[in-house]
């Protein structure tokens, strides 16, 4: 378990995409351009015309449960930390109201708005470090230093 003592202040941005944009690579363009250390998605709403997602059954040596999603999708939820190694998850809802959710691979084409509040922790810095009991990255909490 990764935790930081104490607290830490936040810091809320917030980033309108607009159509055609790519949202994960957008976002992560803008936390380094913000040069955010410990950036999370507090809210997100808008909808998409593509969808990259591992589903939940994938493994760390069989990571190829993936699905491609084309159409037009609202975004009901997206949720996730923002560091280098971004992990988002993101539920879609289709033209019935039919869900779908899952792990962001890329791909997530905006359709018409995107509009993404991001916090950031800031006395806080986010890193991942491989897990050899999941074999995946995990997410590691330190407190800032001075210099970063």
């Amino acid at each position: 378990m990764s935790s930081a003592a104490g607290g830490s202040s936040l810091q809320v941005h917030v980033v309108r995409l607009g159509p055609g944009q790519e949202l994960l690579g957008s976002l992560q363009a803008f936390v380094e351009e913000r040069r955010l250390r410990a950036p999370f998605i507090i809210t997100c709403v808008g909808s998409v015309t593509k969808a990259t997602l591992r589903l939940a059954n994938a493994t760390a040596t069989n990571t190829n449960e993936v699905i491609q999603l084309s159409g037009r999708f609202e975004i009901v939820s997206l949720v996730g930390t923002l560091n280098r190694d971004a992990h988002v998850h993101i539920c879609l809802s289709d033209a019935e109201g039919k869900t779908v959710g899952g792990h962001v691979l890329g791909d997530l084409e905006v359709f018409t708005t995107a509009e993404v509040v991001v916090g950031e922790a800031v006395g806080l810095h986010f890193n991942r470090d491989m897990d050899e009991r999941t074999g995946f990255p995990e997410l590691v909490v330190q407190p800032r230093k001075s210099d970063s």
